[in-house]
């Protein structure tokens, strides 16, 4: 076995041979029709990244527009077949052939270029485009004339590609063979020895095309030659090579060029018809030769899959000779193709966060077009704080380019458009929306710089006052406020046992009742506190002022009143109207209006003598005072404020109208009496309404014990066999049925003004009639009882209000 052989088989049974592996692009070299899930490369090997890494950075295969003939195996970290690739109709004639993709890692986002280089095995045999030619020949055909034959096409390259052709028989012609500037050999076959129409008017020959592969293969054609009469003059092209220049998507029918060939000879051996001879698979679809030599388009033309042609024209006489020539034909870029934008990997949200120059998308862009037509710019939309910026050749990243907020724009949407320089421009564009994530960057935010609320005095504890209310920019948990009442004090006594704050809604409650003449305002701090980790917090004062309630009554501070001694204000009877006798002071311990007090005289032993002053309680007098009035006079004030309701407190005041000293001595004793009288008051009250309370007791027995003594006499008339027959006299009540009492007994007490006598008067009590039947008798009696009766009782000193009793 060759040295060759054993490298062909090396390269077909293992099947990858990395090539290279620098500045980040990984090459590897496979031959074709290799068997799907073969390997092609240990892929996390030649990066340098482990298995583990690949799966948790989710890597893929991004191919573009190529079919995906490759796949990753992330488990592995291998590169493995996926689909049978041809290369010769992956590549065609071009070489290398290579399939061109890049492996995409993310967090960070990474992009890898591979290269998988398809090497040419020994597939195809070569092939003419006719098994059977026919040539007619001359027999006056001179030594050395030349024969354009067909060119076998095999679409294997280099030595699995066409190497030889051999001519069987080989009596009268040779094959020879000319390279040609696409890589291609010209084929002609030249006569070695004279034909004898009359020996041998018809000869076939087998033509066969051997590759140079292992195994090598071969293709054959067979030629009928026809010896014709002489012939000796053969067509001759004018030029040896013709150019021709066609833009793509020419319209059918365009003509391309005109080719041209000249024959020597006269009549029908000297017309000239022209052939395309032979092409490569397709071509003889593309173009058509006219037989005055117009080359005319008949199919579509692409620039982005062929750039160039080359085409083989032969020119053939009526005697059968021949001349060729070479048409290449140049197709013309037009800006027919749009840039193709594939986002190779793109994230769904950013953190707001995020520094400058994070990268959120990376996208491959690509426009077949040439030279200018092929150049992409790309751009994304204004005001948004992104930029774009070209990585490498054909790929983009997405980054940005200054701080985001959330709370000032919540997403994006950024649409990339890439424009070529072609004439007119052509451009495509892709949109990718992009949330921004939420970090908590953003404290509570009172809705007040500091909060006043007012509660009114003698609350009941737990009652709502007002309610603080904080926002925060943020999203979420991270905008969830929650309220905290700050430790302090007031008046030494933590805060906490005057108010407390609701956590979630920001209500403050009273803990206590307060007391405006305890405490009028105290002031604390409330701190909300978002969710976020770690939390942000704000604070805010609150002031409560406490306002008054009309729950304190006047307080009498002039004059005195004394239990043990007698205080009394000198009137002299020489004075005037307006004569200021004393003044009343009061204050009340509430405030603003509930603490406006006003006088008034309530009682007086001569209202017509005296009055006090309604905003000042100055007592004056509003007469002369004469002889005739007595020296002892007596005043009750009374202090209202001006609350809702009022509250009021009275002051008795003692006057004594005298022009000296020892004339209010003599009436000294009738005070200090008036003041034991006052002491008694209540004393001899309370006795008497115990003796009433007794004899309404006393009465209630009595009256129940008749009731049942005479239920009890009724009992016994009923079971006794005397005829009974009551009678009821007008206007009287039958007391055995009912037992009821009609009369009424009315109790008055009363006492005069100047008289420390009381005098108590029972009303007449009504008649009392009563109807009794003796059980023990045989007739009826009545009794007709009627009493009056009235007493008199004894004075007493304390005055006592009426009672009635039944």
């Amino acid at each position: 076995m060759s040295d060759r052989t054993m490298r062909r088989q090396v390269l077909l049974f293992f099947s990858v041979i990395c090539l290279s592996s620098a500045l980040g692009q990984v090459s590897y070299s496979i031959p074709e029709e290799t068997a799907k899930g073969s390997l092609v490369g240990n892929i996390a090997h030649d990066l340098g990244l482990e298995v583990k890494q690949l799966l948790a950075r989710r890597a893929r295969i991004h191919t573009g527009d190529s079919a995906e003939y490759i796949q990753l195996n992330k488990e592995k970290g291998l590169l493995i077949i996926k689909e049978r690739i041809d290369r010769e109709a992956l590549c065609g004639q071009t070489t290398p052939c290579a399939l061109h993709f890049q492996i995409a890692l993310e967090s960070p986002i990474e992009i890898f270029p591979i290269t998988v280089e398809i090497t040419d095995i020994n597939d195809n045999a070569p092939t003419f485009q006719k098994e059977e030619k026919n040539i007619e020949i001359s027999e006056s055909a001179v030594i050395g004339s030349k024969f354009m034959l067909d060119k076998a096409i095999d679409p294997d390259i280099g030595l699995n590609g066409l190497q030889s052709y051999t001519l069987k028989p080989n009596d009268n012609f040779i094959i020879k063979l000319h390279s040609q500037s696409d890589g291609f050999k010209k084929v002609e076959m030249i006569l070695q020895k004279p034909l004898d129409r009359e020996k041998q008017e018809f000869t076939s020959l087998l033509l066969t095309a051997v590759d140079g592969g292992e195994p090598q293969r071969s293709g054959t054609m067979q030629i009928h030659i026809t010896v014709l009469d002489a012939n000796d003059n053969a067509p001759v092209f004018t030029q040896t090579v013709y150019k021709a220049s066609v833009k793509e998507n020419s319209l059918k029918g365009t003509i391309i060029t005109k080719v041209s060939a000249s024959d020597a000879d006269k009549g029908s051996n000297g017309d000239v018809s022209y052939t395309i001879s032979n092409s490569m698979i397709g071509t003889s679809k593309l173009f058509h030769i006219t037989e005055d030599g117009h080359l005319i388009l008949e199919g579509p033309i692409d620039f982005e899959k062929a750039k160039n042609y080359e085409i083989d024209v032969e020119a053939v006489d009526r005697g059968g000779l021949s001349d060729s020539s070479k048409v290449i034909i140049d197709v013309g870029d037009i800006n027919d193709n749009s840039p193709v934008i594939n986002m190779i990997s793109s994230s769904n949200s950013v953190g707001e966060d995020s520094p400058s120059n994070t990268v959120v998308a990376v996208m491959s862009v690509n426009d077949p077009d040439s030279e200018e037509n092929g150049k992409v710019r790309c751009v994304i939309n204004k005001n948004i704080p992104f930029t774009i910026r070209s990585t490498s050749s054909n790929f983009y990243s997405l980054v940005t380019d200054s701080e985001l907020d959330r709370e000032r724009a919540s997403d994006y949407n950024i649409t990339v458009t890439c424009s070529d320089e072609g004439v007119p421009s052509l451009s495509s564009s892709v949109t990718l929306t992009l949330q921004i994530s939420d970090v908590n960057d953003n404290a509570p935010v009172f809705e007040r710089s500091s909060y006043e609320a007012y509660i009114v005095e003698n609350n009941t504890p737990g009652l709502s006052i007002f309610t603080v209310k904080a926002r925060d920019a943020d999203w979420n948990q991270n905008a969830r406020v929650s309220y905290i009442l700050e430790d302090s004090s007031v008046n030494g006594v933590p805060v906490s046992s005057y108010v407390s704050v609701s956590a979630d809604s920001g209500v403050i409650h009273a803990v206590r009742s307060f007391d405006y003449e305890q405490i009028k305002d105290f002031h604390f701090r409330v701190k909300a506190q978002d969710g976020g980790s770690p939390p942000l917090s704000s604070n805010v004062t609150v002031k409560i002022l406490i306002q008054d309630q009309n729950d304190n009554p006047p307080q009498v501070l002039y004059p005195v009143q004394t239990g043990g001694s007698l205080v009394a204000e000198m009137v002299p009877r020489s004075a005037d109207v307006g004569y200021l006798v004393t003044k009343v002071v009061a204050v009340d311990v509430d405030s603003g209006q509930n603490a406006w007090l006003s006088y008034k005289l309530q009682k007086a032993t001569d209202r017509a003598l005296f009055e006090v002053g309604l905003q000042n309680g100055e007592i004056r007098t509003i007469r002369q005072v004469t002889d005739k009035d007595a020296v002892k006079q007596r005043l009750t004030v009374i202090v209202e404020d001006n609350g809702q309701p009022s509250r009021s407190a009275t002051v008795t005041v003692n006057v004594a109208v005298a022009d000296s000293f020892p004339e209010v001595l003599s009436e000294f004793t009738d005070f200090t009496h008036d003041k034991e009288y006052n002491e008694n008051l209540t004393f001899y009250l309370v006795l008497a309404l115990a003796v009433v309370s007794f004899l309404f007791i006393t009465c209630l027995v009595v009256i129940i014990s008749v009731k049942i003594y005479r239920w009890r006499q009724s009992r016994i008339l009923y079971h006794s066999t005397l005829p009974v027959i009551p009678y009821y006299p007008p206007r009287y009540s039958d007391t055995l049925g009912t037992g009821t009492l009609q009369h009424v007994y009315n109790y008055e007490v009363c006492r005069t003004n100047d008289s420390r006598k009381s005098d108590c008067k029972f009303g007449r009590a009504g008649s009392q009639n009563v109807l009794i039947m003796d059980p023990n008798s045989t007739g009826t009696m009545q009794r007709i009882q009627n009493e009056k009766t009235t007493s008199d009782l004894k004075s007493v000193n304390p005055p006592l209000v009426g009672l009635n009793s039944y």
